[in-house]
C-alpha cells in the first residue's frame, strides 16, 4: 500500500518551501517531508537568529564608539534580551507550527520524518511509502560538519545551532573555523564579554574571500581583542576539568570554557538512499542542470547542489525548479553573479569570481582596489570604517566586471549594485560614467574604477 501525490518535496527549508508553495498554488497535490523544522536552518539557527545576535553585538560596539564623536558612554552587555528575542520573535521557541499551517492552507500535506528513496519516484517516511507521479524534489540542505579530530567526541562542543540557542555567554570560547559562520559568532560572543580565540587553517580569515579583505577583517577583530590563529590546524581536543583544551599543530595549547566547531557543512545523501533514484550516494553533492534537474522526474535545489549555501540562492533555484515542474517558461540558472555577505562588523561582501578563480579559469584580468577608509563616507563614518578594500576583477579582453568584493559598513548593500554590473556585463567604461551619490559608501566603487587606469 502507498499514498500517491503529484510531487514530493524532501526538505522544507527555504528552497523546499519555495517549490512546495508555488506548485501547490498551481493546483498540484504536494507532499512536503521535513525531518526537523519546516523553514530549515535560516529561520531557526541561521540567517534570522544570527542576525539578531549580530544586531545586538553591533549596538554594543557602536555605543563604545561614542567617545570622541558624540560624548561619553558606558556599556553593560546583557545576553538575556538577545536570547529572549531569538526564542520569542525569531523561532517561537523552535516551534514550526505556523510554518506547517501555512503550507497546509495551500493544500500540501506535511509529514515529519526522515525520507528514504525506495524507487526512482518513491520514498518511505516513518514506514509509509509515498509515490510521486510528477516527480521528487531534493531540498535537504546541509548539517554542521565536524572534522576528524582526536578527542572531539569527548567534549560537549557547540555547533552554530547550539550557539544560537545559548542562554548564557561563556567566559571564554575557542572557535574552530574562521569562515563566515565561525567569525560572525566569534565577534558576537566577544562583544558580549567572552574571551574568544579563532583557529583557521587557511592563510587568512574568510579563506574563500579575497585575501586583502580576509587579512583586513583579521586586523579588525584583533583590535577588538579576539585572538586569531591563521595557517594553523587543531591537532587534538581534550577535557580538563571545566575547560576544553585544544592542541594546535604547533603543539601550543589553548583553553576555554567552550568550544565552537564551525568547520563547514555536509550533505547526507547516504541516509536519503539516493542510489534508489539513480544517483551516486558516495557523491559530495548532487549535480543538476540549468533547470535544476538531477534526473528523470528528479530535481535538486539548495545547499546540496553545491552552488553556495545561501538562502537567496536556494529560493532562486526553487523558483526555477517550480517553473520547470509546472512546464512554464523560465530563464535557466545563472551563477555568474551570486552575492555573498559575511555580517561581521565591518561587513565583507563579494560577487562573481575572485581574482584567483578568474586567473585559474584562464581569464586575462585587470585588478584594482580602493580602501574603504579613503572614501569620503569612510572618513566621515570614522570608527568602524577603518578597515577594508573595494576590489574589482575585470575581464581585460571584454572590458566588463566579472567579480567584485567590498568591506565596510553596509557592504552587503553595496554589493547589490556590483552584482547587477556583473550579471548584465556592464562595461567598466559605462560604470565610470555613472553619477555616484555623495557621500556614500558606494563611492568606494568609483575610486576602485578610477584605479583601473
Amino acid at each position: 500500500m502507498s499514498e500517491r501525490y503529484d510531487l514530493i518535496v524532501i526538505g522544507m527549508g527555504v528552497g523546499g518551501e519555495e517549490v512546495a508553495g508555488r506548485v501547490a498554488d498551481a493546483g498540484l497535490k504536494v507532499l512536503a517531508v521535513e525531518k526537523n523544522l519546516v523553514g530549515g536552518e535560516c529561520p531557526y539557527w541561521g540567517c534570522i537568529p544570527s542576525k539578531m545576535m549580530i544586531r545586538a553585538a553591533d549596538l554594543l560596539a557602536e555605543a563604545k564608539r561614542i567617545p570622541g564623536l558624540a560624548g561619553d558612554s558606558t556599556v553593560s552587555p546583557d545576553w538575556k534580551p538577545v536570547a529572549q528575542r531569538i526564542r520569542d520573535q525569531a523561532t517561537d521557541d523552535w516551534n514550526d507550527k505556523v510554518a506547517v499551517e501555512r503550507h497546509e492552507k495551500k493544500g500540501s500535506t506535511v509529514v515529519k520524518g526522515g525520507a528514504r528513496f525506495v524507487g526512482p519516484r518513491s520514498v518511505e517516511v516513518n514506514g509509509t511509502r509515498y509515490d510521486a507521479t510528477r516527480g521528487i524534489v531534493i531540498a535537504i540542505g546541509t548539517d554542521p560538519a565536524t572534522p576528524s579530530l582526536e578527542g572531539l567526541d569527548s567534549v560537549d562542543y557547540w555547533t552554530n545551532r547550539t550557539a544560537t540557542e545559548a542562554k548564557e555567554v561563556p567566559s571564554s570560547l575557542i572557535v574552530l573555523g574562521g569562515g563566515p559562520i565561525g567569525l560572525e559568532l566569534a565577534q558576537v560572543f566577544s562583544r558580549f564579554g567572552s574571551k574568544v580565540t579563532v583557529v583557521e587553517m587557511g592563510e587568512h580569515l574568510l579563506p574563500l574571500e579575497e585575501p586583502e579583505n580576509g587579512r583586513a577583517i583579521g586586523d579588525a577583530v584583533r583590535e577588538e581583542g579576539l585572538e586569531v590563529f591563521t595557517g594553523t590546524v587543531a591537532k587534538k581536543v581534550a577535557k580538563d576539568g571545566d575547560e576544553v583544551v585544544v592542541t594546535l599543530g604547533t603543539d601550543e595549547e589553548i583553553r576555554a570554557e567552550r568550544l565552537l566547531v564551525a568547520t563547514g557543512r555536509k550533505v547526507d545523501l547516504i541516509s536519503l538512499g539516493v542510489g534508489a533514484a539513480g544517483l551516486d550516494e558516495a557523491a559530495r553533492v548532487i549535480e543538476v542542470d540549468e533547470h535544476m534537474r538531477a534526473g528523470d522526474g528528479l530535481w535538486a535545489i539548495g545547499d546540496a547542489t553545491n552552488h553556495g549555501g545561501f538562502t537567496h540562492l536556494a529560493v532562486y533555484q526553487g523558483r526555477i525548479a517550480a517553473a520547470d515542474i509546472l512546464g512554464t517558461e523560465h530563464a535557466p540558472a545563472d551563477y555568474s553573479a551570486v552575492p555573498r555577505v559575511t555580517f561581521t562588523d565591518p561587513e565583507v561582501a563579494s560577487v562573481g569570481l575572485t581574482e584567483k578563480k578568474a586567473r585559474d579559469d584562464g581569464i586575462t584580468v585587470k585588478v584594482s582596489s580602493a580602501k574603504t577608509a579613503s572614501s569620503a563616507r569612510g572618513w566621515l563614518h570614522g570608527p568602524g570604517a577603518e578597515h577594508g578594500v573595494t576590489k574589482l576583477i575585470v575581464d581585460a579582453d571584454k572590458g566588463v566586471l566579472i567579480g567584485a568584493s567590498t568591506m565596510g559598513p553596509r557592504a552587503g548593500d553595496v554589493i547589490g549594485f556590483l552584482g547587477l554590473a556583473v550579471k548584465e556585463q556592464i562595461p567598466t567604461s559605462a560604470l565610470k560614467e555613472l553619477i555616484y551619490p555623495y557621500p556614500t559608501f558606494v563611492r568606494g566603487v568609483e575610486g576602485a574604477l578610477g584605479a583601473l587606469d
